[in-house]
């Protein structure tokens, strides 16, 4: 338990550990739930964070560009990610705007350093993510189904839950604060 009372140390930490996070698979803010709507009602679904850049506050993710969540995404680019770390006691809500590339140096370079990795079957698949099959199919295709989210972070709103008493701030970009839990 971290007992850090400046807010841009505390800004800089949460950071730090989101770039932890993409290299240290234990790590309880590496998976999260996405939560985007389609303008009548709200998805939520399990992500994986694959990179972090803190310098552009940005976070990136892998989808394939069939999946349902991509039109959502284009046409309503607006999210929540919720990440949950139980060894830190902390949640983060982060408002995001994001972006799906489906072409281009971006994505022809996360593929590369993808694409020799057992993660590569998720990306590889003929059918579109939902289509209903009678049976699991193994089988694959190639990489033109592989897109990369860009999630522009516009907030973060930070919760340490502990027995001591909650704390919570919100970092937009532009200001810090402390926030009534």
């Amino acid at each position: 338990m971290l007992l850090l009372k400046d807010l841009e140390t505390l800004e800089a930490t949460v950071w730090q550990e989101l770039e932890r996070c993409v290299r240290d698979k234990t790590h309880g803010w590496r998976t999260g739930v996405l939560a985007t709507t389609d303008g009548e009602a709200g998805e939520a679904r399990t992500i994986v964070l694959r990179d972090v850049h803190a310098y552009e506050r940005a976070l990136v993710l892998f989808t394939d560009q069939r999946s349902p969540k991509v039109a959502q995404m284009s046409a309503h680019p607006r999210g929540t990610l919720v990440l949950w770390s139980a060894a830190l006691g902390w949640q983060l809500r982060l408002r995001v705007l994001l972006q799906v590339e489906t072409a281009g140096l971006a994505v022809s370079s996360a593929w590369a350093r993808l694409k020799m990795t057992p993660a590569a079957q998720d990306y590889m698949s003929p059918l579109a993510p939902g289509t209903e099959i009678t049976h699991p199919a193994p089988e694959r295709g190639s990489r033109e189904f592989f897109a990369l989210v860009t999630a522009q972070v516009q907030a973060i709103d930070w919760l340490e839950l502990r027995a001591g008493g909650h704390r919570r701030a919100l970092f937009d970009g532009k200001t810090r604060r402390w926030l009534q839990p």
